[in-house]
């Protein structure tokens, strides 16, 4: 037997509030710069693949050539590797700024003096996958072997395992597979958001340190795209200037740039960087770092969430037991919401709520009344008898309804009394945040409305009641 639907993509991330990310310093923004090292990784029948290289090149629009070796895209290619990497090496080491390099293993292993002299700089060195190729027609079990075999070239060329992974060309299975590997600090297959985040994979968390493809020198080789390196830098410094604004207003965030040795390291473009990294020195309050750098830093500051299951994870039982209070003694609309399309956005305390609200609306009218009806009277005699529910007693009691004077107490006996006998359902009002006199005035107002009024007052009520007891066990 399948369970209930479940959507897997989060359409929710961090929401209206994201986490302060504390970046080093009280950075207003962390800065991170990519150079994709591919040049000898691509595709080519030296190389055992069935066709050219037509990906990323000056040649905007090329097609792979089957069965036939293409002159003009290697030679592109092999620009990079010999001219445009030492342009960018020179320049970052000129302004002291690190960079992360997203290495091709099949490249790496190439060139030698490339390798070297990222290390000498102090560059991270990630993995870019085993070749620079298209993934996402792999078989799971021919990925994850590729996956392996540029782990351990990798491990060979570098001395050391890489921390951060990205595939660019990847699959559906690509961040599941590098996830199940075990060895990665970070995880840089998506474009999903502007700070690092977790995901939860099979049976852990791996942390997601996004990257970009708009600021990005890959659109000087895609259709309206950078047609000159002032619309390049135009693009950069607009949005280092957005970003940088937003952190100081208390909402840092993470920047990505990212580069390739044979575009970013053509002259023309050279020069623009220049522009922009000179732009980028006259600031304070940035953190330049490498993406392994912002992964150790937030995995210490917003470490993984714990093993407590997702609300669209749960099984029926944990999730029924949890959440069938919400809706006071209405086990129903949780297992109505348990049987809904829930995804990521609904482990929050809004999204639930609007799972169970949905099932709540769908009732028929006799159904939302029972619901009405097992509410307690407010101040009544199931309370003074303790018989109230946990969460019932806690609301009643943040209102002061639990010491009430004899007065007090005759008056809302009296009014529960008259509201029922009016309306045929008792007296309902969200009580957090609200005054024994406040709790009166609505009490008096509303007992002069017309049923179906009250009735829909009362179900407005019921869903406020619902949403705060949600907030008070779910982020939001």
């Amino acid at each position: 037997m399948t369970g209930p639907a479940r959507y897997p993509r989060d359409m929710h991330g961090y929401g209206a509030n994201p986490p302060d990310p504390q970046w080093p310093g009280g950075a207003h923004l962390a800065l991170q710069f990519v150079i994709n090292y591919e040049e000898g990784g691509e595709n080519n029948l030296l190389h055992g693949d069935a066709a050219s290289e037509a990906f990323l090149s000056e040649v905007v629009g090329a097609q792979p050539w089957p069965g036939q070796r293409h002159w003009n895209m290697e030679t592109m290619y092999e620009y990079g590797a010999r001219a445009g990497f030492w342009r960018l090496h020179r320049l970052f080491t000129e302004f002291a700024m690190p960079v992360t390099v997203y290495g091709v293993a099949t490249a790496l292993e190439r060139s030698p003096a490339q390798v070297a002299a990222m290390q000498e700089a102090g560059w991270e060195i990630a993995s870019h996958g085993l070749k620079w190729i298209e993934y996402k027609d792999y078989a799971p079990e021919d990925e994850r072997a590729e996956m392996r075999a540029a782990i351990r070239i990798h491990s060979e060329v570098t001395g050391a395992r890489p921390l951060g992974w990205y595939t660019g060309r990847c699959s559906m299975q690509t961040v599941g597979l590098a996830a199940d590997e075990g060895g990665f600090a970070y995880v840089a297959d998506s474009y999903a958001d502007e700070l690092p985040y977790w995901q939860r994979a099979g049976e852990r968390w791996q942390l997601i340190v996004p990257y970009t493809l708009d600021a990005n020198d890959m659109r000087f080789a895609t259709p309206q795209g950078f047609n000159s390196g002032d619309q390049f830098y135009a693009y950069l410094k607009d949005t280092f200037d957005t970003l940088y604004a937003e952190g100081a207003a208390g909402h840092p965030k993470m920047m990505s740039v990212g580069l390739h040795c044979r575009l970013a390291g053509r002259p023309g473009r050279a020069a623009a960087l220049r522009r922009f990294l000179d732009y980028v020195a006259g600031h304070e309050k940035v953190w330049v770092a490498r993406r392994i750098d912002i992964a150790r830093h937030w995995a210490e500051t917003h470490p993984a969430p714990g093993e407590d299951p997702r609300p669209s994870q749960m099984g029926r039982a944990s999730f029924v037991d949890r959440f069938g209070g919400i809706f006071e003694h209405s086990p129903w609309i949780a297992e109505g919401a348990f049987g809904l399309e829930l995804g990521p956005a609904h482990d929050t305390a809004t999204g639930l709520h609007n799972a169970m609200t949905r099932v709540f609306r769908a009732a028929n009218g006799e159904q939302r009344l029972n619901v009405l009806n097992a509410h307690p009277d407010l101040a009544g005699k199931l309370a003074a008898a303790k018989r109230l529910t946990a969460e019932s007693t806690a609301e009643q009691a943040s209102a002061g309804l639990d010491a009430l004077t004899d007065e007090e107490r005759d008056r809302f006996t009296a009014l529960n009394a008259r509201y029922t006998q009016t309306f045929g359902f008792p007296f309902i009002i969200a009580v957090k945040g609200l005054t024994k006199e406040q709790i009166l005035e609505a009490f008096e107002r509303r007992i002069g409305q017309d049923r179906e009024a009250e009735f829909a007052e009362a179900c407005a009520q019921i869903e406020r009641i619902a949403l705060l007891r949600l907030r008070d066990i779910l982020p939001d």
